[in-house]
C-alpha cells in the first residue's frame, strides 16, 4: 500500500496520481466506466483516485497504469520529463510497506519507449512479497546489497546472497522472501518493453 508514507509525501503522490490518471483518461477520450472496466476496478475506486480522495494500493496503481499505458513513474510524476532528471533520495516515494522494516521505494523510472524502473527494496525477517507477472519479454534484474534474498520464479526458488546479482524473465509469477533472521536489502530494475507498470 501507499499508506504508511509520511503524510506530506503521500499527499503529493496522491495529487499527482489524481491529475495524471484524469488527464490520460481524457486524452484517450475514455469515460470513467471505460477506465474502470479496462483496469478491472470499480468505478467508485477510479472516481476516488481522480478526486485525490483514495490511498490506492500498489496493485491498484499497477492496474490503472497498465490500462492507461502509463508506468508507475508516469503516474506519480509532476510536470514534463526534462532531458536530465535528478531524483533526490528524500523525494523517492515509498509505494509499498509490509511489516516494520519492509518497504519498496521507486527511485526513478522512464518510458522511452520501453518501461524502465529502479526500485530500492528492504525486507524484514519473515517478510514475503508476491509480484505480478509483467508484459511479454519483460525482465527484472536484482543486486542484493545486504542479507540473503529468496527469489521464486515459476515455483522455483533461487537464493541470492549479498553482492550477487540475478536477471530473470518477469512475465511469469515471481516473488521475494526473506527467510533469514536478518534484514535483506536489494536494488531491483524492471525492463518492460512497451510496458506500463511493475510492482
Amino acid at each position: 500500500m501507499v499508506d504508511e508514507h509520511p503524510a506530506s509525501d503521500l499527499s503529493a503522490v496522491t495529487r499527482a496520481v489524481a491529475v495524471n490518471v484524469r488527464e490520460q483518461r481524457k486524452r484517450l477520450a475514455w469515460t470513467l466506466d471505460t477506465l474502470a472496466s479496462r483496469a478491472g476496478l470499480s468505478k467508485g475506486i477510479v472516481v476516488q483516485v481522480e478526486q485525490g480522495r483514495a490511498n490506492p494500493s500498489l496493485a491498484t496503481l499497477s492496474k490503472l497504469g497498465e490500462a492507461l499505458g502509463l508506468s508507475m513513474s508516469d503516474l506519480i510524476a509532476v510536470g514534463e520529463a526534462p532531458a536530465v532528471r535528478v531524483v533526490e533520495s528524500t523525494s523517492a516515494p515509498v509505494l509499498w510497506r509490509g511489516r516494520p522494516g519492509s518497504k519498496a521505494r521507486l527511485l526513478i523510472g522512464s518510458h522511452t519507449p520501453d518501461l524502465l524502473e529502479m526500485w530500492d527494496w528492504s525486507l524484514a525477517p519473515g517478510e514475503h512479497y508476491v509480484g505480478r507477472a509483467h508484459g511479454p519479454q519483460s525482465r527484472e534484474l536484482i543486486t542484493v546489497a545486504v542479507g540473503e534474498l529468496v527469489l521464486t520464479v515459476s515455483g522455483q526458488d533461487h537464493v541470492i546472497r549479498a553482492g550477487d546479482s540475478v536477471s530473470y524473465e518477469a512475465d511469469r509469477p515471481h516473488s521475494f522472501a526473506n527467510v533469514s533472521s536478518e534484514p535483506v536489502s536489494f536494488v531491483l530494475v524492471v525492463v518492460d518493453p512497451g510496458g506500463a507498470g511493475a510492482h
